[in-house]
């Protein structure tokens, strides 16, 4: 019997993970079919509930209603409590059951896309949003010297921070202190189409060999790995990230973890490019 998935968020036109999903499914000789359905935040327990009466068997969160989606689940996996965000649902014998593979789904890209191993590095985050928490939290279960974070506003990274492995900078102070890193994150928008002209903050003390790594991925190359790359690091954008999450979500549904080099490629393919 065919099983359904899909994506909830507003908007979800531009998404492409039916695209990724679906291809997935039919590479591997699984009956499903997976759908984006654009949900208004106040239509949102409608919504979930109207998931459970279809049987729908599973699905993901996007934009908006990763923290507020959570007040619908039956459960929460330890992680998604920690992150304070759900982005992957699973019908559990008509349990709803909330995940979030996001932080996972970023260091698993960037251990395996950049042939490194964590342990040891100095990190910094830039921003204090949902993936930042998420990957902060991830990157805490490895042997990283530091992982420090910048945002505008600093209380909130101050928040979620464990203050004994981490200090919270302005991003002011983050830039002049670039080359105490080997390793840093984009977590903002800062620089994502149409905006592509804006830098998240200033590369100007950045050192040679640094990974630069952005969860951005429109456009491929955003301006701040391009100058990252000029400056000699070394760059990774967000696709990377996007299909390990999707990835990782598509194994809590089926057990299966599916090719994310077939996955990359066709994400990589829809947006016109070529990765960095």
């Amino acid at each position: 019997m065919l099983k359904l998935f899909g994506l909830i968020g507003c908007p979800v036109h531009h998404s492409l993970s039916p695209l990724m999903h679906n291809d997935a499914f039919q590479s591997l000789h699984i009956d499903a079919h997976y759908h984006a359905f654009h949900v208004e935040p106040h239509m949102l327990k409608e919504a979930v509930e109207g998931l459970k009466a279809l049987q729908c068997a599973g699905f993901n969160v996007t934009i908006p209603h990763k923290t507020a989606v959570m007040e619908y689940m039956d459960e929460l996996d330890e992680t998604a409590k920690q992150m304070g965000a759900v982005n992957t649902v699973v019908n559990e014998n008509g349990k709803w059951v909330g995940y979030n593979t996001d932080g996972e789904g970023f260091v698993r890209a960037l251990c395996e896309q950049m042939n490194i191993e964590l342990s040891g590095a100095r990190i910094l985050i830039i921003g204090a949003g949902g993936a930042a928490r998420g990957i902060y939290f991830t990157l805490l279960k490895h042997e990283a010297a530091a992982i420090d974070v910048c945002n505008r506003t600093m209380e909130k990274a101050e928040a979620f921070i464990q203050k004994e492995r981490s200090a919270v900078y302005s991003l002011e102070q983050a830039e002049e202190r670039l080359g105490a890193y080997d390793i840093i994150i984009n977590t903002t928008s800062v620089g994502m189409y149409p905006h592509v002209d804006t830098m998240p903050i200033s590369l100007q003390t950045l050192k040679t060999g640094t990974i630069v790594s952005d969860i951005i991925y429109n456009p491929l190359m955003t301006k701040f790995l391009q100058e990252a790359k000029e400056k000699g690091a070394r760059v990774q954008n967000g696709v990377g990230m996007f299909v390990y999450q999707g990835a990782l979500a598509f194994e809590k549904w089926t057990g299966i973890f599916p090719n994310t080099k077939r996955m990359e490629q066709l994400v990589i393919q829809q947006l016109g490019g070529k990765t960095c």
